[in-house]
């Protein structure tokens, strides 16, 4: 049983999916339980897999303990894994239901969350992770940040990447000429861009200010912001009142094929404020090209500084135009990042990879626990 609480489709929801649809479905049966009045959204990208809601939507506070551990006494689930701070009352409800497994784990930051945690949220996170039978994050630098938060050992939170599908994404050079033309871009077109929820924690306001300096000089740079969010009509704004970028931006909006997306670009570029461990900058890794992204969160345990692009500061236009002018300037560097950039993704974060790691992690806690007696160690071929 997954529990989380999110109104958009993010990163944590597409690994919920993952899972869900990579999983052995004889060994393993999903149900999905959302917070808040959100299950309506769920039903929109979670199809397949029952639907649950234990929270009312709109209300500011509510506490949703007693309504979780009634539905999880229905369902009486082998293992309860609940996602970041939105669903932490989740392990409370799973105690109360008597649940053999529960599992804690923590996919990113909140904008709100860079300066700190409050001492409530923190005291509470203390005692749920004591709660769970296992929490873990998806990078090591979340380890460290919500391990200092809760004052608890690193150790005691375990670390689990996340993966990316690599026949799905890839470099497709028939999809990439398509793609362009699609989206009316010339032949010689030079296309950065990013994948990504429009907030503020995401920052792509420095990707178009680093554009903006390199424009005049070329001319035939174009930047492809794909997502949708409460910073679009911003970033929309800011570029019709550029005389430089006017014509050469394209808000495609939230879009089903990132994968054909993804082909259209010449370099990839993650500005976030800061992240946890990005599945845009996974994709684009996979998809074979060189990627820039700040040199914050998850981020440095997935670039390969020199390797497969590079690093910089967030909210640094200045040293992204830089690094940006030197990519586009080569295209035989561009090359040689995106071949190491594909072999990276499929060596570290590998979507078998990941599912192997979350199967292990499932049915050896259920074995501990005694929830499938028996239980044989999961070996993915």
């Amino acid at each position: 049983m997954h529990v989380f609480d999110r109104l958009d489709v993010g990163g944590t929801e597409k690994v919920i999916m993952k899972l869900v649809n990579g999983l052995e479905a004889g060994r393993f049966q999903h149900s999905i339980c959302t917070l808040r009045g959100t299950a309506p959204a769920a039903r929109s990208w979670a199809t397949g897999v029952e639907i649950m809601d234990a929270g009312t939507e709109g209300a500011a506070f509510q506490f949703n303990v007693l309504r979780l551990a009634k539905l999880m006494k229905r369902v009486r689930p082998a293992i309860v894994h609940s996602r970041n701070w939105g669903g932490i009352e989740a392990i409370l409800a799973a105690r109360m239901a008597r649940v053999p497994v529960i599992i804690h784990s923590e996919h990113g930051y909140q904008l709100e969350m860079l300066a700190g945690l409050p001492m409530r949220q923190r005291t509470l996170r203390h005692l749920a992770y004591r709660w769970a039978s296992a929490v873990f994050t998806v990078s090591q630098e979340l380890r460290s940040y919500h391990a200092a938060q809760a004052w608890c050992k690193p150790e005691t939170i375990h670390v689990l990447y996340n993966g990316v599908d690599g026949e799905k994404f890839k470099s497709r050079v028939e999809v990439r000429c398509t793609m362009r033309r699609h989206l009316g871009i010339p032949a010689d077109g030079l296309v950065v861009g990013s994948v990504g929820r429009m907030v503020p924690l995401k920052d792509a306001m420095t990707l178009l200010r680093a554009a903006e300096v390199l424009l005049p000089a070329m001319s035939n740079i174009y930047v492809l912001l794909v997502g949708s969010g409460p910073e679009l009509a911003r970033l929309q704004e800011y570029v019709a009142r550029s005389p430089l970028l006017h014509g050469h931006v394209l808000f495609p909006g939230a879009c089903d094929n990132v994968a054909d997306l993804l082909n259209a670009l010449d370099v990839f570029v993650l500005p976030s404020l800061m992240e946890g461990m990005s599945n845009t900058l996974l994709e684009a890794l996979a998809t074979g090209l060189p990627v820039l992204a700040t040199r914050v969160g998850g981020n440095p345990e997935v670039v390969a500084e020199s390797v497969c692009g590079h690093l910089f500061q967030p909210g640094d236009a200045t040293e992204l135009s830089t690094r940006l002018r030197t990519l586009l300037q080569d295209h035989r560097l561009r090359a040689q990042f995106g071949q190491a950039a594909r072999a990276r993704a499929l060596r570290h974060f590998s979507l078998e990879g990941m599912l192997h790691r979350y199967c292990e992690l499932y049915v050896g806690l259920a074995k501990l626990k005694g929830a499938i007696p028996g239980a044989e160690t999961y070996v993915r071929n």
